[in-house]
């Protein structure tokens, strides 16, 4: 967990190291590129109290060779020297004078949420963001605490995903955070399957979330990260309460036409969908000048007006993606509109996606 945000730095090589802590009867790993930090603790037989700092990577390859028997750290003269059974291995190490503190977050407020839940919540969105020097803001996932409701989007001025959780306790007051792409992902990564409560504490410019020991009342995963400035722009204006046509069909047939009208959607990645309610099916189309064409029917309980729009294929077939349903909802808005995809069934979930109009 830890050697993974400790990468090759060049300008600062002691950020490519772990700072190793022995105190009381906890063993501790903390690694920082400055713009997040994990510190993680294992229970351990202390004999003598203390810190050090080594190469992480190494110290990872050599972990993963030995036997899951107990190993023993001691620090000898200008090595620290790794025991376990049959295996003995010196590895250079350094003072922590250098290494950056990890700071300690001074805390608005803590969210207690299942931790499950909350990663599901962030892993449906967490690949729609794209780098934007322009707009850093939206280069992040946005969290909204609404009392009792989390709302977590994201958006790369294309499409839209948003999931809300109800929350067990209301939060005092509400707050909005904008948490780097990078470090949702780290946490996705890293607690994503596991169950028990995650703990959230908020600050004005840093998050940190905190999962607990089962055998004692101690952290045993703590990721520290700063937030993005800046105002997250006001997307539930760009959602549309109403649609004038819909589409409720199978999410695998429909996943599976995307992909075959992909191979003839040309540069821009366009596929159309001509939607007739009287045919009660819905047309999928594509072309192109060099390939040829494609057409395919899908069946589909459809409302309201006939319309042809077009869309890019990845984004939609991204969109389905994440939903979990058997059965989707797609609301369309026009030609220009916005198109809406839900899962049947579930109101807590919305992926917005906007048509393409290359005329």
């Amino acid at each position: 967990m830890a050697e993974r945000l400790s990468g090759k730095n060049l300008t600062l090589p002691i950020l490519n190291n772990v700072l190793i802590t022995a105190k009381k009867n906890f063993l501790g790993l903390a690694t920082t590129d400055l713009e997040s930090g994990i510190r993680w603790w294992s229970l351990a037989k202390i004999d003598e109290e203390g810190e050090i700092v080594t190469p992480a990577k190494i110290l990872l390859d050599i972990i993963g060779y030995l036997p899951n028997k107990p190993i023993q750290f001691e620090v000898k003269e200008k090595f620290l020297q790794l025991e376990c059974e049959n295996y003995k291995t010196n590895l250079k190490y350094f003072k922590n004078e250098e290494f950056p503190i990890i700071p300690e977050i001074k805390e608005v407020e803590t969210v207690s949420i299942k931790s499950q839940v909350f990663c599901k919540g962030l892993n449906v969105v967490s690949n729609i963001p794209q780098p934007s020097p322009a707009r850093p803001e939206i280069s992040g996932i946005y969290i909204g605490f609404q009392k009792n409701i989390l709302k977590i989007a994201a958006t790369d001025s294309f499409r839209l995903g948003e999931r809300k959780i109800t929350l067990e306790k209301a939060l005092n007051s509400d707050y909005s955070l904008i948490i780097p792409q990078k470090t949702v992902k780290e946490l996705i990564n890293i607690i994503g399957d596991k169950k028990g409560d995650l703990k959230i504490y908020i600050s004005p410019n840093q998050i940190m979330f905190e999962f607990l020991m089962e055998e004692v009342e101690h952290p045993q995963f703590q990721l520290i990260s700063r937030l993005v400035e800046g105002e997250y722009p006001d997307y539930e204006g760009i959602i549309p309460k109403k649609h004038q046509t819909q589409i409720i069909a199978q999410k695998s047939e429909l996943l599976n036409q995307i992909k075959g009208a992909s191979v003839f959607s040309g540069k821009v990645s366009e596929i159309k969908l001509k939607i007739s309610s009287k045919k009660e099916k819905t047309e999928i189309t594509s072309q192109s000048p060099d390939l040829g064409e494609y057409q395919s029917f899908l069946p589909s309980k459809i409302s309201g007006e006939d319309i042809e729009v077009s869309f890019n294929f990845k984004y939609l077939s991204e969109g389905l993606l994440s939903i979990e349903s058997s059965e989707i909802i797609l609301d369309l808005n026009g030609k220009d509109g916005p198109g809406v995809l839900k899962p049947v069934g579930d109101l807590n979930y919305i992926y917005v996606v906007m048509p393409i109009n290359i005329n």
